[in-house]
């Protein structure tokens, strides 16, 4: 058992369960990873006490990182999946396949990602939980019941979880669909659905210091005081572009992962406009653009030109 005060840093007496080893399937850990001490409790719930959780917020909070995180520091074997559209019923359970044995092609089934996960100490973790096919859905809905059994209706099979099986998911809506148009292929999940996921962690945006210290953390070059000036200017951006999004003025915003790209930008072209304009700008509605370009001026008190010049120190192909 570790302590949750040692290792996160969080004032609990919370002690959790890990691996003394690691295995190929175990995250790498970032060490300049912070952690929101909320979602981190209640994804540690669901380690200790195989409880469902569900980690819901918009793009680029790092939902899927933060499990992933917390499972790098409890050794603890993690395997993501992402639920687009072509996701299957059949890549879920698995299916027959015609494989050699001693020469021969023989039919064998093989299994899909859930019974493979279900048998062993992983923590199965379903990305953009909301986008999945109803087909996929209902296959998933078996293991969120408490025995979590799974039947392998092919194999007249009953799997039992292994006791180490931990389930998670990110989602952007928590099952509400595209409300506001920036998250197409995001389905509408039916009640019982939702309900049998016994934690929903929200994840929203860190506070600017929070971000600044990131963002440095990221991109060393820009760690010293004339760099937090900087990228405390990006930040402030960003903040804009969400407050912008939240009244409705912007389709997108800049996440802190967009931050991140912009800083590293910075970086290769030695120019912030520039970079901006490549990392967030060109991605933006022409007839938002001119309020994008206001948010920049606003923040870095010059003008966001239409076109720029590498500047002289910039790097050469």
């Amino acid at each position: 058992m570790l302590s949750v005060r040692e290792v996160f840093g969080i004032d609990t007496d919370l002690q959790v369960p890990a691996f003394s080893e690691r295995d190929d399937h175990v995250p790498e850990v970032d060490a300049v990873y912070r952690f929101n001490p909320d979602v981190t409790l209640a994804i540690l719930a669901g380690f200790t006490r195989d409880r469902r959780v569900m980690v819901q917020g918009l793009h680029g909070t790092g939902k899927s990182t933060h499990i992933e995180q917390v499972a790098a520091r409890l050794n603890w074997p993690c395997v993501r999946l992402n639920l687009d559209g072509h996701i299957s019923r059949l890549d879920l359970v698995g299916k027959d396949a015609v494989v050699l044995r001693e020469g021969q092609q023989v039919t064998e089934f093989q299994e899909g990602i859930v019974p493979w996960s279900l048998q062993r100490p992983v923590a199965l973790i379903f990305d953009e939980y909301d986008a999945g096919r109803p087909d996929v859905m209902f296959v998933i809905q078996r293991i969120l019941e408490r025995d979590g059994k799974f039947t392998l209706m092919d194999q007249n099979k009953v799997l039992r979880p292994h006791p180490f099986f931990r389930l998670f998911a990110t989602a952007n809506t928590v099952g509400l669909g595209n409300l506001n148009g920036l998250y197409h292929g995001a389905q509408r999940l039916n009640h019982a659905q939702i309900d049998r996921w016994n934690i929903v962690a929200s994840l929203n945006y860190l506070p600017a210091d929070e971000e600044i210290a990131i963002v440095q953390a990221r991109v060393p070059s820009l760690a010293d005081d004339a760099g937090r000036k900087l990228v405390a200017r990006m930040v402030a951006v960003a903040d804009l572009t969400r407050k912008g999004f939240a009244a409705g003025d912007l389709s997108t915003l800049m996440s802190p992962r967009t931050v991140i790209t912009w800083a590293e930008n910075v970086e290769i072209f030695k120019d912030p406009a520039l970079a901006f304009r490549l990392s967030f700008v060109n991605k933006c509605d022409d007839a938002e653009r001119p309020l994008v370009a206001e948010y920049f001026q606003r923040c870095f008190d010059q003008e966001l030109k239409e076109s720029h010049q590498l500047s002289p120190g910039a790097q050469q192909p």
